[in-house]
């Protein structure tokens, strides 16, 4: 006779997806009529999420479904949805281990507007047509605003800028009228953690891209994995610059290196985030945006010691600024701009030519069809050699890696090319 012992266990059942059980549990107190049915809507809601606190954020096309569409726009059930957004962000709150307070706002993500996800050959292809400035924005959406984001539950803050029809207290004519303290007091901060460095944001204002996680930890590695990287870090005076540096991004990891960086962003609610998230992290920054100081002697502006300089103005001011500083100890330059920042990398390679470390890298973010990369790679050597002999520059460059980052569309691929300048007495 077979030991009771001897019978295995049986299995847990796996737990029931939150957004299942609150669209359940919601069903029963809410639908009274039987269409659509229970099993339908459960199929065509959101099995995935993410966790920014205190918002939870469902992908494109959440509760977008036909059957959801009839459903949500029927009358008094349609006022009802309330209870289902509140219901959802209770039960993804047992499942984080929290409680049911602790996430208080939901959206939809809709996604990246379609003219972002363009591959850069074929930014080239169009000549610029939809340019901005100096083409350092090779799209509509020159602030990259979240214009995808579909609130359902919670206050986000303001929809528009209390400034936004007031003159710019910026002397650069490219400037963008910003938020006043009151904006940026009403409006809804979120945060993240990745790779043990704190990054906070207002969805309403900027996007966020859980995607480039995997490139930020690369850069923390970069001078220990890195075998052609030699400057060292133990020098207190290093600098990285970062030309697009939105809510900190990739300028958090030089800092987390102990370099200092210099940024330049032009969304004043990157900006913001870009301050708010450095103080997180214990740094000190100083953000340069009023007339009188961006009038100021880039000596002064970067005496203080601060470990992030961040300029609220277009990028094509950097160059010069950067000039003034004589010889900085630049080891980084991040053109980290996409579908292409391209049209930056003239005034990085200047800013190499002018550093007095033996070596500089140039970080440059492309989208490129996984066919083209290799041929993409030599085209940028070859462009950088060329300026170099162009400005009898004692410096060469090469194409030392390619970073594939993610997929940005189907075959297309987000690429860093990692360009490594070295001081040279020949250039070939």
């Amino acid at each position: 006779m077979e030991s009771p012992r001897s019978k295995p266990r049986p299995r847990k059942p796996p737990p029931q997806n939150p957004i299942e059980a609150a669209v359940r549990s919601w069903y029963f107190s809410s639908v009274s009529s039987p269409q659509p049915r229970l099993d339908e809507l459960v199929a065509q809601a959101p099995k995935r999420w993410t966790v920014y606190e205190p918002m939870v954020l469902l992908p494109a096309g959440s509760f977008g479904a036909p059957a959801w569409r009839r459903l949500l726009s029927s009358g008094s059930l349609g006022e009802r949805a309330d209870g289902l957004w509140i219901q959802i962000l209770a039960e993804i709150s047992k499942r984080t281990g929290g409680t049911a307070t602790t996430l208080t706002h939901l959206a939809v993500n809709e996604g990246i507007p379609a003219a972002l996800h363009r591959s850069a050959a074929e930014e080239r292809d169009r000549g610029g047509e939809n340019e901005i400035n100096d083409g350092r924005a090779l799209d509509d959406n020159i602030l990259r605003n979240p214009t995808g984001l579909r609130i359902l539950h919670g206050d986000f803050g303001p929809a528009s800028s209390s400034s936004s029809s007031s003159s710019s207290s910026s002397s650069s004519s490219d400037a963008t009228p910003g938020p006043d303290d009151d904006d940026l007091e009403r409006a809804l901060w979120v945060s993240t953690r990745q790779n043990g460095i704190f990054q906070t944001w207002a969805p309403r204002w900027t996007m966020f891209s859980r995607g480039n996680i995997k490139e930020k930890a690369r850069l923390l590695d970069f001078h220990g994995s890195n075998r052609t990287a030699t400057a060292t870090l133990e020098n207190d005076d290093a600098w990285a610059v970062d030309l697009y540096a939105g809510i900190g991004y990739f300028t958090f990891s030089y800092a987390k290196l102990g370099m200092r960086v210099m940024c330049w962003e032009l969304n004043p609610w990157s900006v913001e985030g870009l301050r708010r998230g450095a103080r997180g992290n214990g740094w000190s920054v100083r953000v340069v945006k009023e007339e009188n100081e961006l009038a100021l002697p880039m000596r002064e502006l970067v005496s203080g010691g601060e470990r992030i300089i961040v300029f609220l103005e277009d990028n094509k001011h950097a160059a010069r600024r950067i000039e003034e500083l004589s010889s900085p100890n630049i080891l980084h330059v991040n053109c980290g701009l996409l579908p292409t920042s391209e049209a930056s990398w003239k005034d990085a390679w200047d800013m190499a030519v002018r550093s007095e470390s033996d070596e500089t890298w140039l970080h440059l973010h492309e989208n490129v069809g996984a066919a083209d990369i290799d041929g993409r790679a030599k085209e940028i050597e070859q462009y950088f050699l060329d300026l170099a002999h162009e400005k009898s520059s004692q410096r060469t460059a090469h194409v030392d890696h390619t970073e594939l980052v993610k997929t940005f569309a189907p075959g297309v691929w987000h690429c860093v090319f990692d360009l490594h300048t070295t001081r040279s007495s020949s250039i070939t």
